[in-house]
């Protein structure tokens, strides 16, 4: 089966004021659809063709750069789009609290470092919050669309939240404004998603 756009859970508009509607339609419709298309063109006919995503991106060979950058690029959105909500933002509970906490001394513990990730990426990239078995967090970032499931990125552990921070995801409504994007994007976290996401795999 080839892979397929996901659809958004939420309408294009459904995360303003703090990303845009138009962002959020080139976002989807052009750089994850482009991702989708071109993941599928560098698979086909090889012995990848068939396995799901992450087996993919955990086996990965490095320099195969199309399956790289746009198995990446599939991974990364799909995940994106399912961790922000138009009804998001506040704080996580329960077992994911507690393991901020542990992590980071704190909610904002965790927020200035998440913060500090994403900002101080260079160029294009990701900031990632994973999860280690045990339960254990961790922060980090990666380059382009690489994520903490390829071998060898610096990141370990299973990504539950990430943020892109290459241009296209904020430029029509931030310019050059990074911080404040980043900072928008804790009011639209889904953070009963992310603890979903960090109950199934810690």
């Amino acid at each position: 089966m080839a892979f397929e756009l996901p659809n958004l859970p939420y309408g294009y508009d459904a995360l303003e004021p703090h990303i845009d509607a138009r962002t959020m339609e080139i976002h989807h419709t052009k750089h994850h659809n482009g991702y989708t298309t071109k993941l599928n063109g560098a698979i086909a006919g090889t012995e990848l063709e068939g396995k799901g995503i992450e087996e993919i991106l955990t086996a990965l060979d490095m320099s195969n750069g199309a399956v790289r950058n746009n198995g990446g690029g599939f991974f990364n959105h799909s995940l994106f789009w399912e961790i922000m909500s138009g009804d998001g933002g506040g704080e996580p509970t329960g077992n994911l609290a507690s393991a901020i906490d542990d992590a980071f001394g704190s909610f904002e513990g965790f927020k200035e470092k998440f913060s500090a990730s994403a900002g101080t990426r260079f160029g294009s990239g990701w900031a990632w919050l994973c999860v280690h078995k045990g339960g254990k967090l961790e922060i980090c970032s990666t380059p382009n669309q690489d994520n903490p499931l390829m071998p060898d990125t610096g990141c370990e552990g299973y990504p539950i939240l990430g943020l892109d921070v290459w241009e296209h995801a904020y430029y029509l409504n931030y310019q050059n404004r990074r911080p404040d994007y980043v900072a928008a994007f804790f009011n639209v976290i889904n953070w009963n998603k992310v603890s979903e996401i960090y109950e199934a795999n810690k």
